[in-house]
């Protein structure tokens, strides 16, 4: 379904786990050394080896929720629709995907809400170039995590300045709320800080070589990343509420209140106070209706299994799926929630 008739494209593609494919543009400093390119004829990239129909799903990094959930998906579209195989592939996230969607080169994406709006209105890295994209859920709440060492001395954003600091890589939605965040904080991510920009894995693994003091990293509970790097090093969560308010004053009611409840890592014991930012899953508006309607559906079907992958998947709620504002609800999904009174 993502392709053009017979044109080449050319793709670059992380060495990820079987099952999985990397997708999206060439980005500075993230694919780097385990990037391989390769030529892939259009016309052969829609069908898959059984002869049906592919899907592309854009998701995140190998480390985040979106790779996990979308995975997962994919294998419940691959095992539940006839004559479709659907692959999860690893991106940039959020602004990659939206972009992805708009030229129609991944059919299902995985977004941050902030990202969505921002895309289907023209405004920040779509500027002139708005996406037509609708959605199908409202799936989990993303929660602003900022990670530190334990004894490193910093306790809040205002520490962060004049430290090296990861917002996120580029194109990520988690760069979008991490440089909203600091901006609302008063310091510029341009010359307040060292500015980094790596994903979650990287700047795990920068904090533990001590290349980095902090990063930033939007995500649903728990990541593997940050649990992972919680079982080895004593970390500390910043709380990123008390910018709530700036940041819907200037870019809408996307954002909320949430809380990292104590003991979602190891070492934290307190309740962490931050900013929430919905995910949706969208697709470009000229999706089948009939699929569209068989995807949402799916979701909620196979929600069981989704969550045997990520636990995230439990939170899907029929009442809140269909809320995906500014966006506009595809008509399939629309279909989908008319028949189950959602």
């Amino acid at each position: 379904m993502t392709s053009k008739t017979c044109e080449e494209e050319i793709v670059m593609q992380r060495i990820v786990p079987a099952g999985y494919h990397r997708l999206g543009r060439t980005v500075p400093g993230v694919v780097a050394a385990l990037a391989i390119l390769f030529m892939l004829t259009a016309c052969n990239a829609s069908q898959a080896p059984g002869g049906g129909d592919r899907l592309s799903i854009a998701t995140g990094g190998t480390g985040g929720v979106y790779f996990v959930y979308g995975g997962a998906l994919a294998d419940q579209i691959t095992q539940n629709i006839e004559g479709f195989e659907a692959t999860a592939e690893a991106t940039s996230a959020s602004v990659d995907n939206m972009q992805l969607i708009g030229d129609e080169s991944s059919d299902v994406a995985f977004t941050l809400a902030d990202t969505a709006a921002d895309a289907v209105e023209g405004r920040e890295e779509f500027e002139g170039r708005p996406v037509s994209a609708q959605a199908l859920a409202q799936l989990y709440t993303n929660y602003t995590q900022v990670v530190a060492p334990a004894g490193s001395g910093i306790s809040s954003i205002e520490d962060l300045r004049g430290r090296s600091v990861s917002v996120g890589s580029p194109g990520s939605g988690t760069e979008i709320i991490a440089l909203r965040v600091l901006e609302a904080a008063g310091i510029d991510p341009d010359s307040d800080i060292d500015r980094q920009q790596l994903g979650v894995d990287e700047s795990v693994d920068a904090v533990r070589d001590g290349t980095i003091d902090a990063f930033f990293w939007s995500g649903g509970l728990p990541t593997g990343a940050v649990t992972d790097l919680a079982t080895t090093d004593q970390i500390v969560l910043l709380p990123t509420v008390d910018y709530l308010a700036t940041l819907r004053g200037q870019y809408g009611e996307v954002y909320e209140e949430t809380i990292i409840p104590a003991g979602t890592y190891e070492g934290v014991e307190g309740d962490v106070s931050v900013i929430g930012v919905p995910n949706y899953l969208v697709v470009n508006e000229s999706m089948d209706e009939e699929m569209a309607y068989q995807i949402t559906r799916l979701l909620f079907d196979q929600q069981d299994a989704l969550a045997e992958a990520h636990p995230e998947a439990r939170n899907l709620d029929i009442n809140l799926a269909p809320q995906v504002p500014p966006l506009e609800l595809h008509p399939g999904a629309q279909r989908y929630y008319d028949e189950a009174g959602g």
